[in-house]
């Protein structure tokens, strides 16, 4: 079907299509004090608007409507159509409490109780 259609108005359904996809996205890429929304995410890294955002490498954080998912570590992979892909060379899910360094009995009391 898309055969009939002339070239200005496949080019503008696919943009649309695109733009439409990247608002329902909530997922953010941070790396100080900037962020930037990632069009689609996988297993192995993430794709970004090519042109839209810097060329990023290095320690980056992943966001998800605010909470912080991942740390990651990336590398510039490559650049497909208008997108730029990058991958994980490390990702660290994030926690918001610190690791402990010993194991935690689940029956453990939490609190010492005063007279």
């Amino acid at each position: 079907m898309d055969d009939f259609l002339p070239k200005e108005v496949r080019e503008g359904l696919l943009k649309a299509k695109r733009n439409d996809g990247r608002r329902k996205t909530r997922l953010r890429v941070a790396m100080g004090d900037q962020h930037w929304p990632i069009d689609r995410i996988w297993e192995g890294g993430f794709a970004v608007e090519h042109g839209a955002v810097p060329n990023l490498r290095g320690l980056v954080d992943i966001h998800s409507a605010g909470k912080h998912l991942y740390q990651c570590l990336i590398v510039a992979s490559e650049l497909e159509g208008d997108e730029m892909r990058y991958e994980y060379k490390r990702s660290t899910q994030a926690s918001d409490r610190a690791p402990l360094d010993f194991y935690r009995a689940p029956d453990a009391p939490i609190a010492l109780l005063g007279r």
